[in-house]
């Protein structure tokens, strides 16, 4: 373990320190300059991903769109590789949250050259703008999201277990109705009764089949009713992990670290949480 610390520990310098403090930096001048302009190009790069599907706009505009479009791409291709470039662990921030969104906010166009209907995915680089609460210095916002993180995560084993009692439900519920209702009424398949038991038990209810029989209506009734646990268990499961570690949660202090790029730390952290990087 004490072998990897001076490697762990190993500083940015030269221009890839100053590039670093630039693109993930945002107390210095450049730093918000930087970011700001990237807001604006991915604002605008989303714009022209949804004018591009107006078809009378398109019909007087899609060569320009196109070409905007490559424009923005090229763009973002060169701040993901510089990015990657200018920090310590280029592996830590290219499966960070964040590197993958980058990462995916240049692929639909690159596929659009195979398949051009991937390019309106492109509209996924609206996920970027979350980098808007650092930019404004909203510290407290950004704390949230990662307590908000973390209770999702630590609910992650509960949650599973009850989305496998919830298939588990809808798996017999469909196929009592595919047996109680049959073709007639609309429940011509085990499938298709499945996806009528999950519409009906999430209460989303789009009324497009429905069953025809007292049996099938008292069936259904019972499957309404056991909605509202479906809403209310996950929301109870994770809002008691959120408590718990909003108690443990110390106040945090946003210094990109030139290692990794983790933003939030202690506020009296002297080395990453992450990586053990020197944050001085």
């Amino acid at each position: 373990m004490d072998e990897e610390n001076p490697e762990r520990r190993k500083q940015l310098s030269g221009w890839r320190l100053e590039l670093h403090k630039v693109i993930f930096g945002y107390d210095t001048l450049a730093g918000k300059l930087f970011d700001i302009s990237l807001v604006v190009a991915i604002v605008l790069s989303v714009i022209v991903v949804m004018l591009d599907t107006v078809e009378h706009i398109t019909a007087k505009y899609g060569d320009i769109f196109h070409a905007l479009e490559w424009f923005f791409t090229i763009i973002f291709t060169l701040e993901y590789i510089a990015r990657i470039v200018v920090v310590g662990r280029p592996w830590k921030y290219i499966i960070s949250f964040y590197g993958i969104i980058d990462f995916l906010s240049i692929i639909p166009t690159l596929l659009s050259a195979v398949f051009p209907p991937a390019h309106y995915l492109a509209d996924i680089r609206i996920i970027r703008l979350l980098r808007i609460f650092r930019i404004l210095k909203l510290i407290r916002y950004m704390r949230a999201a990662r307590v908000l993180g973390d209770a999702i995560k630590a609910s992650g084993a509960k949650i599973a277990v009850f989305l496998l009692v919830v298939l588990t439900i809808v798996v017999i519920a469909g196929t009592l109705m595919y047996i109680i209702e049959g073709a007639e009424h609309g429940f011509d398949s085990i499938p298709h009764s499945i996806y009528w038991a999950i519409v009906t038990l999430t209460t989303v209810g789009y009324g497009d089949i429905s069953p025809g029989t007292p049996v099938g209506m008292f069936l259904a009734s019972i499957l309404m009713i056991m909605g509202y646990g479906v809403i209310a268990v996950p929301t109870g499961i994770v809002g008691i992990e959120l408590s718990q570690i909003s108690k443990l949660t110390t106040t945090t202090k946003t210094k990109a670290c030139t290692n990794c790029t983790l933003e939030t730390h202690d506020k009296d952290a002297k080395y990453c949480k992450r990586c053990g990087n020197d944050l001085s």
